[in-house]
């Protein structure tokens, strides 16, 4: 397992996790779990949250997973078969490309494991060749830039978001980002694996401001 994925799944062990499928407020009771992860890939990251949900307590009612790839996706629905996961839904998408009236204001547990090496742009492709899953363009950035603005519109009103990101992404400019875009959000984890710096940040609905608003 890669070290991103396992910082991942850390977080997802750690408070920050508790917190995820907590409702912070009494009165805002998340009811059905929606897990979503956007670029599963092997499929070790979605199918180890959704038996860490389960583990705790929460089943979800809808787990899905989207990839560039078809042998990506492949990858999964074997991961998940071979740790009895059934009904997930597959779909291969650049992103959530197609699926956004699906899923508006849905998701209660989005997974997001980037391309986020810097690369040249060119270098930036969408499930042709390997380099779609690690080559992240300007900054490492250009895959990243691209979901952020959709975030706030996929969570439901106590949904949370986990994302890996490396110090050449600017883990800080991504917050202030998210925090542009209405939500709350804070690195919860911080590790060094081989040459890199690894970033998970979590961001969730700030509920009050919306209430305001």
């Amino acid at each position: 397992m890669s070290p991103p994925m396992t910082l991942l799944l850390y977080a997802m062990l750690s408070g920050a996790f508790y917190r995820v499928h907590q409702a912070p407020h009494p009165s805002l009771h998340p009811g059905p779990c929606r897990c979503l992860e956007i670029g599963s890939g092997s499929g070790y990251v979605i199918c180890s949250a959704v038996r860490l949900l389960h583990a705790l307590g929460v089943h979800p009612a809808h787990v899905m997973a989207t990839d560039c790839s078809a042998a990506a996706l492949e990858a999964t629905a074997g991961t998940l078969q071979a740790h009895q996961i059934e009904g997930a839904d597959l779909v291969q998408t650049d992103l959530v490309a197609g699926l956004g009236d699906r899923l508006q204001g849905c998701v209660d547990l989005l997974l997001f494991n980037p391309p986020y090496v810097p690369t040249p742009d060119g270098e930036v492709t969408l499930g042709t060749t390997i380099t779609a899953a690690w080559a992240g363009g300007w900054k490492g950035r250009r895959v990243i830039d691209r979901l952020l603005p959709q975030v706030p519109g996929l969570l439901s009103c106590t949904g949370h978001f986990l994302m890996v990101s490396v110090a050449a992404n600017e883990p800080e400019v991504l917050l202030e980002a998210l925090r542009g875009y209405g939500l709350r959000a804070e690195v919860v984890l911080t590790r060094s694996a081989d040459e890199e710096r690894l970033s998970i940040l979590h961001a969730w609905q700030d509920s009050m401001l919306k209430t305001n608003s």
